[in-house]
């Protein structure tokens, strides 16, 4: 045990696990400053103004829903009267749609307006019923809804596993703010055909199947008008369709029509528009796995090549990237970070102080891999009434299994063929001594014997220089890594190898 503690604590190796992991420390402890400080993601408004127009376009992702959220608790703290969401989208991730939605839901359905500019499709069309009205512009469209997948096939419709939940969900908005039930569920699922019927004055709408199923008195209540939507269809409207079956309040030519209609002053508004940082974050989102692949290879270049030189650097700086993104956008928090940390700092701990590779490399590699596959998700483990939840953990495991395997290969190569001619890059396993200091003459004629002493020419990691009588040999180290400098015993000679430990003072 005493011998251990020596080892562990040795002040070379202590100094090495700090040299190599303070930088990752630092450059964490930067971001994590900047992004939670004021004005980082929000704006300062020199002014309050009681109405607020939040932008909701492009993919749906995490991105967006962090700017929502964002924008939201601005305009609720500045007392915002009224909140338009503009939106302009094809959808996306339907778990950055449902958090955006949770978003909308915490304001009041009397503040709330969705004015669709161009389109609302898909998860866009379930963020605009999440407001308490909608308004659209002419000429713009709004549904289709149904969950998909993309695999070697194409584009695959999701089973009704997947359409249930989000059925569930379009009722309960539909059922919040006014819209009609069956309608709305009938931009998820295609199975059903819905009928327009009328009583007295009043439009209703039902499924076929059930309509029928009324008794005869029941059914003679209501004339049967026209089929809305076919069975085998989803529902998809224009802006007058929108009107007309209810969703829509009224279809307009631009935001100053809708201040008309919603009776407030033009200059009341306020654009509250992404900030510099959450643009960045945004486009580091898109290139995570890149700058993930990037950020482990060269680190693994470190470990491999004494010195915190050009690939460490680099590799810090992408995985820095990588997580504050991650961090920036919700996905990740304070606990995936620590988790990362925590795993760099054992592996440290295995590569400068434990001989082998034993459980701090295996622990240190599993805490890294659980890390970043919990960055890449708002969850830990996938909720069963969620399933999309079960597929996004499965996709994030196979991306982190390929960051890592890339990462490997990218690392492979830079040995190959980058480092060798990078001057500064310090000195490495590389190809490039000369036959200055070289002997044809064997560990006999050095006179070189078991119980020698030497000095250790260069960093034995186990392999390396030592220096025995003025002769320059190549040694290994048997159980420990050795710096430069140390003094060395010779413990075993073979045909090929001299072993050598670190001599105790």
């Amino acid at each position: 045990m005493k011998q251990l503690l020596k080892v562990f604590f040795d002040e070379n190796r202590v100094s090495n696990i700090i040299r190599f992991v303070s930088p990752v420390v630092l450059v964490l402890i930067f971001f994590l400053f900047i992004s939670s400080s004021p004005g980082f993601c929000g704006t300062q408004i020199k002014k309050a103004k009681s109405i607020h127009i939040i932008p909701i376009k492009g993919e749906v992702g995490p991105a967006m829903a962090a700017f929502v959220k964002r924008a939201v608790l601005q305009a609720k703290n500045e007392n915002a009267k009224i909140i338009i969401f503009e939106i302009d989208t094809f959808g996306g991730r339907v778990d950055s749609a449902l958090e955006i939605v949770d978003t909308l839901l915490t304001v009041d359905k009397n503040v709330s307006v969705s004015y669709v500019k161009s389109k609302a499709i898909s998860a866009g069309a379930l963020i605009a019923l999440a407001s308490g009205s909608l308004y659209m512009k002419k000429g713009t469209t709004i549904g289709d809804c149904a969950p998909i997948s993309y695999s070697k096939d194409g584009v695959q419709e999701m089973g009704e596993k997947f359409q249930s939940p989000l059925r569930a969900k379009f009722r309960a908005l539909a059922k919040r703010n006014g819209f009609p039930q069956v309608l709305a569920e009938s931009m998820v699922s295609k199975e059903k055909e819905i009928i327009q019927v009328v009583k007295g004055k009043t439009f209703h709408y039902f499924e076929k199947e059930a309509f029928n199923e009324f008794s005869k008195d029941k059914k003679a209540e209501y004339k049967s008008l026209k089929t809305i939507v076919k069975k085998g269809e989803l529902l998809t409207m224009d802006d007058a369709e929108a009107k007309d079956l209810s969703f829509s309040k009224a279809s307009i030519v631009d935001l100053n029509q809708l201040f008309d209609f919603l009776k407030i002053d033009k200059n009341d508004a306020n654009l509250i528009e992404q900030t510099w940082s959450e643009t960045i974050a945004g486009y580091l989102i898109a290139i995570t796995p890149i700058l993930m692949m990037i950020g482990l290879a060269g680190i693994y270049l470190e470990f491999k090549s004494p010195g915190f030189g050009i690939p460490g650097t680099i590799g810090v700086i992408c995985l820095v990237l990588a997580l504050s993104s991650q961090y920036m956008t919700g996905l990740a928090n304070y606990t995936e970070l620590l988790i990362i940390l925590a795993g760099i700092i054992l592996l440290a701990v295995e590569i400068f102080v434990l001989p082998g590779f034993g459980i701090a490399g295996i622990v240190g590699i599993l805490l890294i891999f659980s890390g970043m596959v919990l960055t890449f998700q708002d969850f830990t483990l996938p909720n069963p009434e969620m399933p999309w939840e079960l597929d996004i953990f499965i996709h994030n495991i196979i991306s982190v299994l390929a960051i890592c395997t890339f990462s490997m290969l990218l690392s492979i190569l830079a040995f190959r063929y980058l480092l060798p001619y990078i001057p500064i890059a310090g000195k490495g396993p590389f190809l490039n001594t000369t036959l200055k200091n070289s002997h044809a003459d064997s560990y006999e004629s050095m006179q070189i014997n078991i119980g020698d002493t030497g000095i250790a020419l260069s960093l034995l990691r186990p392999s390396g220089k030592a220096d025995f009588n003025g002769n320059r040999v190549d040694v290994i180290s048997e159980a420990e890594y050795i710096n430069k400098g140390e003094i060395v015993k010779v413990i075993e000679l073979t045909k090929s190898k001299i072993i050598v430990e670190k001599k105790e003072a």
